[in-house]
Formats: C-alpha cells, sequence, structure tokens
C-alpha cells in the first residue's frame, strides 16, 4: 500500500476526528483517581463518544473488545479494560484512544500517574513524552521516515531506556493504520521522503528495562518480559506548510 496524500479538505476532516480524539482524552484523564476500574475508563469512554456522537476507532477492531486500551504499569498497549483491575496510588496508565469522524481517523495516547508515583517512574514518562516531541520536530519536508525513528531511539536510549520494536507507529486518516510504518528505533535518512498532506501516529512506546515483551493469553495485552514499567504517548500530526502539525492537542497533553 502506498503512503496517502491527503487535500486540504480533507486534512480539516482527519483534523476534526483528532480534536474529538483529544478532547475526550482530556475528559478520561480528569477521571483517573485512586479506586477507578478500567473497566470504568472505557464505561466513561463510550458515554463520551455518544455524547460527541461520533464512532469509536476501537471497538471491534481486530476483535478488541473495549473503546479504549487502558495499559497499566509493565503493560505496554493493548491493556483490555477490566473490572478486577483497580488502579492504586502509585500505578500508571497508558490510555490509547481514537475515534472516526465522517470516514476519517484520530488517534491518542498518554500515560497518565494515579496519585504520586516514584521519582524514577516519572522521569519515564518525562522522557517518554519528550522523545515524542523529539520526533515530531523531525517531521520537515524532504526528511526521512526513519528520521522520526531516529529521534526517539537516540533521545531515550541517553536515560537508560529502551523502545519496544516489535510494534510501531503509522500512518493514519482514511483507515486507523496506514502506512508508513513507523517505528521508535533506527538510523537516520532511510525509507520514504516525508512529504506535504502526510498524516502520521507517532508513538513511543518506551520501557524502564529491556526492549523485550510478551503477550497475554489474552492475545491482546502486551507487557514488558521484565515487569519494569513502560510509558506510551502518541499524537496524530500532519504535515502543512512543510512542517508537522501536531493534530490531537489536548488541554493536558499539547
Amino acid at each position: 500500500m502506498s503512503i496517502y496524500i491527503y487535500t486540504k479538505d480533507q486534512l480539516k476532516k482527519i483534523e476534526n476526528a483528532a480534536l474529538i480524539t483529544a478532547n475526550i482524552l482530556d475528559e478520561l484523564e480528569s477521571k483517573i483517581v485512586e479506586g477507578i476500574s478500567t473497566f470504568e475508563i472505557d464505561q466513561h469512554a463510550r458515554k463520551f463518544i455518544k455524547a460527541h456522537k461520533v464512532k469509536s476507532a476501537f471497538l471491534n477492531y481486530g476483535g478488541f473488545p473495549a473503546t479504549v486500551c487502558t495499559s497499566v504499569n509493565d503493560e505496554v498497549i493493548h491493556g483490555i479494560p477490566r473490572k478486577d483491575c483497580i488502579l492504586k496510588a502509585g500505578d500508571i496508565v497508558g490510555m490509547d484512544f481514537g475515534v472516526i469522524v465522517d470516514g476519517f481517523f484520530g488517534d491518542s495516547a498518554r500515560t497518565v500517574s494515579v496519585g504520586l508515583i516514584d521519582a524514577s517512574v516519572q522521569k519515564l514518562l518525562d522522557v517518554t513524552k519528550e522523545s515524542l516531541y523529539k520526533a515530531i520536530a523531525s517531521v520537515t519536508i524532504d526528511n526521512r521516515v526513519s528520521d522520526i525513528s531516529h529521534a526517539v531511539e537516540s533521545y531515550v536510549t541517553k536515560f537508560g531506556f529502551k523502545p519496544v520494536r516489535e510494534f510501531s507507529g503509522h500512518g493514519i486518516g482514511l483507515n486507523l493504520h496506514e502506512e508508513p510504518s513507523i517505528p521508535n528505533y533506527g538510523k537516520a535518512g532511510r525509507g520514504p521522503r516525508i512529504s506535504e498532506g502526510m498524516v502520521f501516529a507517532i508513538e513511543p512506546m518506551i520501557n524502564a528495562g529491556t526492549s523485550d515483551i510478551d503477550v497475554l493469553d489474552d492475545n491482546w495485552t502486551v507487557v514488558t518480559a521484565d515487569s519494569r514499567y513502560s510509558a506510551h504517548f502518541e499524537h496524530t500530526v500532519a504535515v502543512i506548510d512543510g512542517k508537522a502539525k501536531i493534530l490531537t492537542r489536548g488541554i493536558n497533553f499539547n
């Protein structure tokens, strides 16, 4: 599949979907308190989706049973919301979420803390989030896709953290996942050239320890192989006027 180049009108529709995605994630983040279950987070997401009169991008996608991925502590991505998963002080939870509006997709993720967290865990969140912005800064005309990947890896490894290698960012727009694949590691100067009208979901998934992962028996939940924590941040960005414009800006994550 080739990389889509979107028109200005299409980009406006993607931006609308992305903005609603960010707004709902802001609403979900406000619900994160000690004692809430990840199942309840998904229930809130369903209410917000209905209130915004949009469609979930995740529900039943490949058989996924919820509207939001809730990945707690050593869960990297694709955590399934559960009634018996009760958040407690010191936890972190990654929320990955997307919607469909007028046939176009928005996608974003953020990892948030529950109460006070250990300083080393806060460092993981801060570095992972900053690596996303380093990656976004590399999205300029005539750079290559692997420049995005290299920006993530070169930054996080300075702090002893490791990018997950089995899962990647991706193109997005008319589909949730499109070309190109955007790994969070690799050498610069490789892959397709970045062009006006491209849209990417850039999403560093960074582990405190080993980069190795396992998939649980539910065939969805990805966990770190050493049970150390993992963080995940994601923005949908479009190449407009030669550089990246963040489309999933929210109040708490911009």
